[in-house]
């Protein structure tokens, strides 16, 4: 954690939000969701003024799942939920997952993908997020990776204003940003880096090197996640 905040300190990176421990578990057992839970935990310990976390959980191990949220988002200082490939979205299990974080003011984080060979059994599109935003119309979701293919991603949640768009991961491809600002508003198109699977310039350059004006840029960079976060910050009596 501190090599990670080492790295953001030269790019003028002021707070960063981390989920998932180490080694990745496509469809982690019980017992590795509160492992990898529990090394976040660790990891954000002192740093809580730096760094804001999401909880692991996946839709195989519901109980475990919603005890998860319980004991890291509400009796602890996550903020929010991240939901990987270990089912879809559309899946039965996860309505209760976003319920349950919905009732506490979380973001939810789903990662999603279209992949042309064809996606993992559990991994979500940007249209399961669009049922699930149906299902949930109350639910604080970000659309992860734009779906990978962003051009389908970003015309999937079109209509969809209560889906941010996650841009984190990939290379800084030309056009990314603009069309997700021409189609969907700055407002609802959120930084990530993927760090450390991606390196956090690459990750900045699809916004600095995008043809947009910097207010687009700040609504991209922070505003608009640290609105997202601001009922379940306030909560907690944590500044944004």
């Amino acid at each position: 954690m501190d090599n990670l905040l080492k790295y953001a300190d030269r790019l003028n990176i002021a707070k960063l939000v981390i989920y998932m421990g180490w080694p990745f578990a496509t469809n982690p057992s019980a017992e590795e969701l509160l492992r990898q839970n529990n090394q976040v935990l660790e990891a954000i310990k002192g740093r809580e003024d730096r760094v804001l976390s999401y909880v692991y959980v996946s839709p195989e191990h519901l109980e475990t799942s919603l005890a998860e949220i319980r004991r890291c988002i509400a009796d602890g200082p996550m903020v929010g939920v991240k939901l990987w490939v270990a089912g879809r979205a559309t899946d039965d299990a996860v309505d209760k997952i976003v319920e349950e974080a919905t009732r506490l003011k979380a973001v939810i984080f789903q990662h999603t993908w279209i992949k042309t060979t064809g996606n993992l059994p559990g991994e979500s599109t940007p249209l399961d997020v669009v049922a699930l935003a149906k299902r949930h119309p109350s639910a604080r979701l970000i659309c992860g990776h734009a779906g990978g293919n962003w051009e389908l991603g970003i015309r999937a949640i079109r209509a969809y204003p209560q889906i941010k768009l996650g841009i984190a991961g990939s290379d800084p491809t030309n056009g990314l940003v603009e069309m997700a600002v021409r189609e969907l508003g700055a407002d609802r198109v959120i930084y990530g880096s993927d760090a450390g699977g991606r390196s956090f310039a690459s990750q900045l350059a699809k916004v600095y090197g995008a043809n947009i004006n910097d207010v687009e840029k700040q609504l991209i960079f922070a505003d608009n996640l640290k609105a997202m976060l601001a009922p379940i910050l306030r909560t907690k009596g944590v500044a944004s």
